[in-house]
């Protein structure tokens, strides 16, 4: 029989977090992963490679990338900052509209040549894309990942790529204990406990795979009931 070739992702944010989580599941499901991130994980598969990214630095981003083909890609950076109207700090803003929108635009944007008909996006969202009070800068970033998604969902469709948004509550991440977020404590999901990162992966890697070939253009919430 001969061996197949495994499918593979290109993930940011692989180094911790939600983003080392989809990695490790990916891995686990036989897929090859290459992660972007500043720092390499602290752990090593054969079927894994990291390149060192600084994803601040977007003009980067389209030649790390530029040698790589891929079946699928998942935005998982994140960064959290909070404050309430009227003390609101227009670089944080930028930072985050960076690190959230532009990154995953210019990767996708970069990419899409190389990525296989019928390959697959996950952009990592939040639950915050609704509006939550104090948070309006980070909320806003991530209701633009919805938009974006959809709108590529549509100019997709006739090669077949599936774009989908996966909006998680609040999940035990090392993000979660940053004490840039000290003054605007994190909030247990009515089902009384913090989603995990391994939930979250497990939605992601569902939406890679061949079950899940009609959802397209969908912001997927995992939250424990905070968007009820």
């Amino acid at each position: 029989m001969l061996a197949t070739t495994p499918r593979h992702a290109i993930v940011s944010g692989a180094s911790s977090g939600i983003g080392e989580a989809i990695c490790q599941r990916l891995l686990r499901d036989g897929w090859q992963v290459t992660g972007l991130s500043r720092r390499a994980p602290s752990w090593q598969e054969p079927l894994f490679q990291h390149r060192s990214l600084d994803l601040s630095q977007t003009d980067s981003i389209a030649e790390v990338v530029s040698d790589l083909s891929a079946d699928a890609i998942v935005h998982a950076a994140g960064m959290m900052r909070a404050a309430p109207l009227g003390a609101l700090d227009p670089t944080i803003s930028a930072q985050l509209w960076r690190l959230h929108v532009e990154v995953a635009e210019r990767m996708v944007d970069g990419m899409l040549p190389r990525l296989s008909d019928g390959g697959r996006i996950v952009l990592i969202g939040s639950r915050a894309a609704t509006g939550i009070a104090g948070r309006s800068q980070y909320s806003a970033g991530k209701a633009a990942l919805v938009a974006m998604a959809r709108a590529w969902a549509q100019e997709l469709l006739p090669r077949r790529i599936t774009v989908n948004v996966v909006a998680p509550g609040t999940t035990d991440t090392a993000m979660l204990r940053d004490p840039a977020r000290a003054s605007n404590a994190p909030k247990i999901p009515p089902i009384g406990r913090l989603i995990t990162p391994e939930e979250v992966a497990a939605l992601v890697c569902f939406l890679l795979g061949a079950e899940a070939g009609a959802i397209t253009g969908q912001q997927i919430f995992i939250c424990g009931g905070s968007s009820l």
